[in-house]
């Protein structure tokens, strides 16, 4: 068990840098998530930490020692990768069992070690078997099972679920998330899903064209995002995004997009005032959209009319595609809603949840 710390790191590729100015210290015990889209650097950051790519610049630390020059086999870290990287002509025994046995690990050990990863993920029945003879998820309960039986400081998982279909990875995420309780190890995790990351997380690094844009916990990065991209990034369907005018007087204030105007409650006015006249970026999530049927008693709301274009109906909740003067935007509503493709709607803005972003900076305004 140990901390990691990466200490101003670059990664350069001639001259392209994939990774600039890292810094994150994570606890040890910790389960953070790197989160971001194709290219972001959370891969390369990974890599770099488990000694698979020569970092450019800076320092990265495994507990108190600086690792740089560490070999990877001497980082004491185990690594699950998407591809899972099974040996298709070993059993899962000899799978799990290699690591250890390169090691040169007593033969009864290895045995001990086998046998109870297998019995905490489920695949006691599988240990004969090749790989080609498993199926997704089983494959990669083995390359888990590969990582656990070395008992590392640091585990390393790079999208691992990603080959799974829908169902089996919300069975995967929720064995994972128990597996970091029951080994109360480091884990650190890389994904491109924010549901897998909001999920998982005890925090997540959110990155962009190989910059940290912000890092937090699951529930202050979706309530107070620092940013447009990680307002956008995170939250499914993402935050609807306005253009604006903060305008008003008399101490009232109003987000003026040009298709609607919306007041903004008094206790939002502080941080605002000094962007009246300019323009602003006004967002709200689609779960502050409501039927005003269905609306929360007490909250601030504004009504907003747009028409209905597309209904997807899940059951819990149903999602509406609403256009606003050729404006598209989305409601999360209650399930009773009436509303119905076609139809002319007046919906309720929670006004207590908006953000306000500086339209220049692009970074939240609080």
């Amino acid at each position: 068990m140990a901390s990691v710390v990466f200490e101003h790191v670059y990664k350069r590729f001639g001259d392209v840098t994939a990774v600039s100015d890292l810094n994150i210290s994570i606890n040890d015990r910790e389960f953070l998530v790197f989160v971001g889209p194709s290219g972001c650097g959370k891969t390369t950051s990974l890599r770099m930490l488990a000694g698979l790519e020569e970092i450019s610049d800076g320092k990265i630390y495994i507990g108190d020692r600086v690792v740089n020059d560490v070999p990877p086999k001497d980082r004491d870290i185990a690594m699950v990768f998407q591809s899972y990287a099974l040996y298709p002509h070993m059993s899962v025994y000899d799978n799990m069992a290699f690591g250890l046995k390169l090691r040169k690990v007593a033969k009864t050990e290895i045995d001990k070690r086998v046998k109870e990863a297998a019995k905490r993920l489920g695949i006691e029945a599988l240990l004969d078997r090749k790989p080609k003879q498993l199926s997704g998820g089983q494959r990669q309960r083995v390359a888990v099972g590969r990582a656990i039986v070395r008992n590392p400081a640091v585990f390393l998982m790079d999208e691992p679920l990603s080959n799974l279909d829908a169902k089996l990875r919300v069975q995967a995420r929720a064995e994972i998330s128990k597996l970091h309780q029951q080994l109360g190890t480091t884990f650190i995790y890389v994904t491109h899903d924010q549901v897998e990351a909001m999920t998982m997380g005890t925090r997540i690094a959110v990155m962009k064209d190989g910059v940290l844009m912000q890092i937090d916990t699951p529930q202050s990065l979706y309530d107070k995002p620092d940013n447009i991209f990680v307002a956008g990034f995170m939250g499914s369907p993402s935050m609807n995004m306005f253009k604006g005018t903060l305008t008003g007087g008399d101490g009232e204030m109003y987000v003026d997009t040009g298709i609607f105007r919306v007041k903004v409650p008094g206790f939002k006015h502080a941080p605002l005032k000094s962007h009246m006249g300019k323009e602003i970026i006004f967002g709200i999530r689609p779960e502050d959209v409501h039927d005003p049927e269905f609306a929360p008693v007490g909250i601030d709301k504004e009504m907003v009319d747009a028409k209905i274009e597309v209904t997807e109906l899940m059951g819990n909740e149903v999602i509406l595609y609403l256009n606003a003067q050729d404006k598209n935007f989305l409601a999360r509503v209650d399930p009773r809603s009436k509303g119905r493709v076609g139809n002319s709607v007046s919906m309720a803005f929670n006004m207590d949840n908006i953000h306000i972003f500086d339209a220049k900076t692009e970074k939240a305004i609080r």
